[in-house]
């Protein structure tokens, strides 16, 4: 790399591969890409610990030209080409690199910051620089193999049915909130009878629109008792018909019915939609044997997600690994004299983190987790974050056990070591030596300490 500007890009356009490789023939460069929106930073990085000059490229117009010219560096000297991981903006590239069968490693994003200031003493960050770090550090193997394949069709599909239902439901609930503040305006009495995302409701509003349309109409207590079914007793209509003929809410005109109509049409066309994904990834994932080990302790949803997000629980070395993988690992930024609380990483998608909150909720109405909860919110000042998110992370360490392990979950033992649990705890043997962990652990029946301790011996129960 040249001494002066040694970051300054040149066009991809410029460069001479047979010029490059006239001293460098049988050398083995590993190449750095900063992925960016519009353009992509290229670095060379040799053997001997020397940089060529970035390349600058187009995306997507000069992806294909420098595919090209790296296929022509290879032929002389063996190209591996690193990259960090930018969203997609990056997978046109990688699908040319796939096409040319030259070998993707992909570099952490977070290792390349880390490495900002220690690389030239400089604690700058831009494209050129960055694509250089990317090189030096897919050089020193702080690496993984980044291939671009095709994932099964079962996984294709299951990809598209999780996007699909978040999706929907994530406009299920912009569409809910909505209604629920022209209701506060229109017709606040409501919610007092009928949750305000509930099909009964949300099917009346968009039959009528209006609460004095709906309390005029002689068939409106049939209508609403054979939609609401052995859920909506006669009392209830009666009230909430009552509420519609006696309501404070401002009266509304024909726009404003108009609009509440179709943003109800709109939340049950949603709601048909979340359950057709619902009963056919169900029916895609019955013979699933990491999905449906899964689904007991997270639910079917969040199995799914986990297994397109995270991919095979197998293939993380332990629980806390695939804890991590999901952003539930605690971190801290604490220096001198100042101790910062610890919170939530929060890396990687967002889209695990979601549904294993829901998941978390779930639970958290079973009788052992409500109580350790109930405990938990009194120590902390009565606020459940907290409590929440201890759940989560429990839970995601059981996520791991019952698809690795094949033990049955059970919410009893989410907590079993707590400080409310009374129940006598083994003890661990000192001398613990730390191995691989087994395939085969003790049935679901023993405790985790004691599988802990047999997973460290790697002795099977």
């Amino acid at each position: 790399m040249s001494k002066s500007r040694p970051y300054s890009c040149l066009s991809v356009k410029s460069i001479e591969i047979q010029q490059l490789v006239k001293t460098r023939v049988g050398q083995s460069p590993l190449a750095g890409v900063d992925v960016a929106k519009d353009s992509f930073v290229l670095v060379l990085h040799w053997p001997d610990g020397s940089f060529q000059r970035p390349w600058r490229i187009k995306s997507p117009s000069e992806i294909s030209e420098a595919v090209a010219k790296l296929a022509e560096l290879n032929q002389h000297c063996p190209v591996k080409v690193a990259m960090e991981s930018s969203g997609t903006y990056g997978d046109a590239l990688r699908q040319a690199l796939a096409d040319a069968q030259l070998p993707v490693v992909r570099v952490s994003g977070k290792a390349v910051k880390d490495q900002s200031e220690s690389f030239d003493g400089v604690p700058s960050q831009h494209d050129g620089k960055d694509a250089a770090i990317i090189a030096d550090l897919g050089r020193r193997g702080k690496s993984r193999d980044w291939q671009l394949g095709q994932a099964s069709p079962l996984d294709q599909e299951l990809r598209y049915w999780v996007r699909k239902l978040d999706r929907a439901q994530r406009i299920k609930q912009m569409h809910g909130g909505r209604i629920e503040a022209l209701l506060a305006r229109h017709w606040p009495e409501a919610n007092a009878h009928l949750a305000s995302g509930s099909a009964t409701l949300a099917g009346a509003l968009a039959r009528w629109g209006d609460p004095a349309r709906l309390a005029a109409d002689p068939q409106a207590p049939v209508w609403l008792a054979r939609v609401g079914g052995r859920y909506l007793t006669a009392q209830k209509i009666a009230d909430l018909l009552e509420s519609a003929r006696t309501t404070v809410g401002v009266r509304m005109n024909r726009w404003e019915r108009r609009e509440l109509r179709e943003l109800a049409k709109a939340l049950l066309a949603r709601r048909k939609t979340i359950a057709r994904c619902r009963r056919r990834l169900k029916a895609l994932t019955t013979d699933h044997p990491i999905i449906g080990a899964q689904a007991p302790a997270v639910g079917l949803i969040s199995a799914c997600v986990l297994w397109m997000c995270l991919g095979d629980p197998r293939n993380y070395s332990c629980a806390a690994a695939y804890r991590k993988a999901m952003g539930l690992n605690l971190v801290e930024n604490s220096s001198g004299q100042q101790q910062s609380p610890l919170r939530l990483s929060k890396r990687g998608q967002r889209l695990s983190r979601k549904w294993m909150y829901f998941a978390a909720l779930r639970q958290m109405k079973h009788p052992a987790v409500r109580t350790w909860v109930g405990h938990k919110k009194q120590r902390d000042g009565g606020k459940g974050s907290r409590a929440v998110t201890a759940v989560m992370r429990r839970l995601a360490l059981a996520a791991w056990h019952v698809a690795v392990h094949g033990v049955e979950f059970n919410a009893v033992q989410l907590f079993p070591s707590g400080r409310f649990d009374k129940r006598p705890r083994p003890s661990l043997p000192r001398n613990i030596r730390t191995a691989a962990p087994a395939v085969e652990i003790a049935p679901a029946t023993s405790s985790p300490i004691v599988r802990c301790a047999q997973e460290r011996q790697g002795a099977s129960p």
